[in-house]
């Protein structure tokens, strides 16, 4: 059949509340034009992030009720090691409560002032706890990631010749250098496998760890067997393992592919490093069996890890997607393509050519599809990745699908309000900042319509 339909039946619902375009007018105002601020229950589609926000399957919740609340050594802390040990390959595996908090512990113990940390491209947090430990965040896209239009299918990838570069002048500096699967910042974008794999080769042979930000690594796992030559035939848990193979640790947040709620893990393959790591963690997150998370929280993710590398699951996921990523590109609205892993991102920069980086496009955009519909989205852009003074390399907005939680009428009510939005783009205005915090500003600053 040509129709991918949803891989499960909705067994509970939850009420949305329906608002007015006034009364959505005054949030907003009230919010300091900045959606982070709204309650969610003002928001009638939340596509503000995909991280922490799906919904669990009855076997997840069934887990639940098999969690160990005990402080050391659990039921619930042995599945999850034996969960992530066969995904991943490491032997030394720690959970924190989430992925930033891996990050965190990650910098404190691995990272000094001075540092320079490469990457396809920092999300937020990593940038944030990389630059607090005054190391430098640097991005390497690939060329092609800066061609928002063009379809090619890895735009994800590290750029390997910048990368050499670096590491030539500044091999003393660069304690490990990362990979981000799928590439957030980019629009959501792919890595390939050789790419992962000649940059291992290239850091390996400046004795320089890869460590993989594995948030969407299902999702990356599923791209690189539908493009890319030599994976059709294998599993995502065996493309995945092939991934992990190639890094010698890795963070996750696992509120995104581990379809949970909360947590997260840092795992290596190195001795001191796990030593260091689990002191750092003892004092900051908790026991190691543990980390900041209870007994049943282990329990869902260790179900909810098996259950993202479900290629149904994933054919179903991406096919929502590509489905509405076809029809705002029919409507001749810009958008990322081709379609990224867990959103579809607007070029904002397209979208309000009248309004300049400076002007905050994206928060534009974002304000407007929240005025016009209730929907919420995040910008990613000069507010979220700027300096002062400075502007970012991209101007998107990111419409983060949550995992397993929207239906096909509620996409093409997106739809129709981001059509509506477009129409009247001219009329949209800028935007500067009253208020701001010294990092991640984006969660918090006050914003002005000008």
């Amino acid at each position: 059949m040509k129709t991918i339909f949803e891989p499960f039946r909705i067994k509970m619902t939850e009420s949305l509340k329906v608002t007015t375009a006034a009364e959505r007018q005054y949030k907003l105002k009230a919010a300091h034009n900045n959606v982070f601020l709204l309650d969610a229950e003002d928001c009638m589609i939340d596509l503000l992030t995909d991280s922490g926000t799906g919904a669990m399957s009855d076997r997840q919740w069934a887990a639940m009720m098999m969690g160990d609340e005990s402080y050391a050594g659990s039921r619930s802390w042995k599945r999850f090691e034996t969960t992530i040990g066969e995904i991943t390959g490491m032997p030394y595996i720690f959970p924190t409560h989430q992925g930033r908090a891996a990050e965190r512990l990650l910098a404190l113990t691995r990272v000094s002032a001075g540092d320079i940390i490469p990457n396809n491209s920092h999300f937020d947090t990593t940038r944030a706890n990389m630059e607090f430990a005054k190391a430098a965040a640097l991005d390497l896209p690939c060329v092609e990631a800066q061609r928002l239009h063009s379809d090619f299918p890895f735009k994800g990838n590290i750029d390997l010749a910048r990368l050499e570069e670096y590491i030539g002048n500044e091999h003393e500096r660069i304690p490990f250098a990362m990979i981000t699967v799928t590439n957030n910042t980019g629009g959501g974008q792919p890595v390939s496998m050789q790419n992962i794999r000649e940059t291992k080769e290239i850091l390996k042979r400046h004795h320089i760890p890869l460590v993989i930000d594995a948030c969407r690594f299902a999702e990356n796992a599923y791209f690189i067997k539908t493009r890319e030559e030599g994976y059709a035939d294998k599993s995502l848990t065996e493309i995945a393992s092939e991934m992990f193979s190639y890094a010698d640790a890795a963070t996750m947040s696992l509120k995104k592919d581990g379809l949970v709620n909360i947590g997260g893990f840092f795992v290596c393959r190195d001795e001191q490093w796990a030593e260091d790591f689990r002191n750092a963690l003892i004092l900051q997150e908790g026991f190691p069996t543990y980390g900041g998370l209870a007994g049943r929280d282990l329990e869902a993710i260790s179900v909810g890890l098996r259950e993202a590398l479900q290629l149904e699951y994933q054919q179903y996921r991406h096919a929502t997607i590509e489905y509405m990523s076809r029809k705002l590109v029919d409507l001749q609205i810009p958008i990322v393509r081709p379609s990224g892993g867990h959103a579809v991102f607007l070029n904002a920069s397209d979208f309000v050519r009248h309004i300049p980086a400076v002007q905050l496009p994206g928060i534009a955009v974002v304000n407007a599809l929240y005025r016009e519909g209730g929907v919420r989205s995040v910008e990613l852009g000069t507010l979220m990745f700027g300096r002062t003074g400075q502007v970012a390399a991209q101007e998107l907005v990111r419409l983060a699908f949550p995992r397993r939680v929207y239906t096909q009428s509620h996409f093409d009510y997106l739809i129709e309000v981001i059509e509506e939005v477009w129409k009247q783009r001219h009329k949209l205005k800028g935007f500067r900042i009253v208020k701001q915090a010294p990092f991640l500003r984006h969660f918090s600053a006050w914003l002005e319509e000008l």
